[in-house]
């Protein structure tokens, strides 16, 4: 898929006010520890998360989305009105009905033309977003959308804790829901519009993008309202053979070449998942913005904030070619270019 017409105007995040160490989890977690045998800082080591943000749990997702939301739309300097068409690629939902996406799209004061609806495939959604937009806008059937994300985790990691501090936590138990315990809490936005409207001191072509599914390996990670249960070490293994087979097809379709991309927005779980991914991609670690040592697994949202915080930390400038890749359980995988 390649867009000819597409450009990203605005970027948008919302933080969480609760800094929570991964030190303070595992503080929590030390009966288990001791009596399973397992080190003390496990968690930090491990995956190399200091910290995550949350929010308290009466702050529903749509809130977190329209936080985002409202920042990108003010970023863009696109007028609320044109905009024809609102995507939440949320994991956590307010609700299974109405629309997570509904409420947004109350929250933001959105028009009545304004087409809204939930998108839901993992960690790979938002990306998943901006090619159903950005499709939509190449066509012409919208001038302008907006791609949302919020995601709360404090259930779902308070869940967790007080499942792995119950008596009948084994070992096993550990290592299936040791993956909850990199969840962070976060909420992204990006608007997309047809760039003969786009401001041209924010505007940032949207190149195209490629995905490809493994779907026989849809088992390895399972979650719910509740929990979320991994093969960490399987999915790892498949995760970067699929990210390998997507790059292969980038390659092809997109034009990569070994340097091609100035800057990588990855979607991250820890260190050692994007380092094995750098790894494997034979690309350069040092071009990847890491926002999992202060924010852990933001879920959909990781790659467009990201991408917020590599323009914050001034690592953009303009013309450089940057590579959005994403991998979802399912499995699923989708990279795109971005020209900022």
């Amino acid at each position: 898929m390649r867009f000819t017409h597409v450009s990203l105007v605005g970027l948008g995040t919302a933080e969480g006010p609760m800094r929570v160490t991964s030190a303070s989890i595992e503080d929590r977690l030390r009966p288990l520890a001791d009596r399973l045998g397992l080190g003390h800082r496990m968690l930090g080591e491990l995956t190399g998360i200091i910290a995550r943000r949350t929010w308290p749990e009466s702050v529903t997702p749509s809130d977190i989305a329209a936080l985002a939301g409202e920042a990108a739309i003010e970023d863009s300097g696109i007028d609320r009105a044109r905009i024809g068409a609102l995507i939440s690629t949320s994991v956590c939902r307010d609700y299974l009905e109405p629309s997570t996406a509904a409420f947004a799209h109350r929250k933001l004061g959105l028009s009545p033309d304004c087409a809204n609806f939930d998108l839901g495939n993992a960690c790979l959604a938002f990306l998943n977003g901006i090619q159903i937009v950005g499709g939509s806008i190449e066509r012409g059937e919208i001038e302008a959308g907006i791609v949302v994300d919020g995601e709360n985790c404090t259930h779902v990691l308070e869940a967790t804790l007080q499942t792995l501090l119950g008596p009948g936590a084994t070992p096993q138990t550990f290592r299936d829901n040791f993956a909850t315990l990199t969840l962070g809490s976060g909420g992204a936005a990006a608007v997309l519009c047809h760039s003969e409207l786009a401001p041209p001191e924010r505007a940032h072509r949207v190149v195209g993008g490629v995905t490809l599914a493994a779907t026989e390996h849809v088992n390895l990670c399972k979650g719910t309202a509740e929990g979320m249960t991994t093969d960490a070490s399987g999915l790892l293994v498949a995760g970067v053979a699929l990210a390998r087979r997507t790059y292969e097809k980038a390659q092809r379709e997109l034009g990569w070449e070994r340097d091609s991309l100035d800057e990588l927005l990855l979607h991250q779980v820890s260190e050692t998942h994007t380092d094995k991914l750098c790894h494997a991609l034979s690309l350069d670690p040092a071009r990847v913005t890491r926002i999992y040592p202060e924010y852990g697994n933001v879920g959909p949202a990781s790659i467009p904030f990201a991408l917020a915080k590599a323009r914050e930390a001034g690592r953009l400038a303009r013309g450089k070619r940057l590579g959005l890749l994403g991998i979802g359980s399912g499995l699923n995988c989708s990279m795109m270019e971005l020209v900022w």
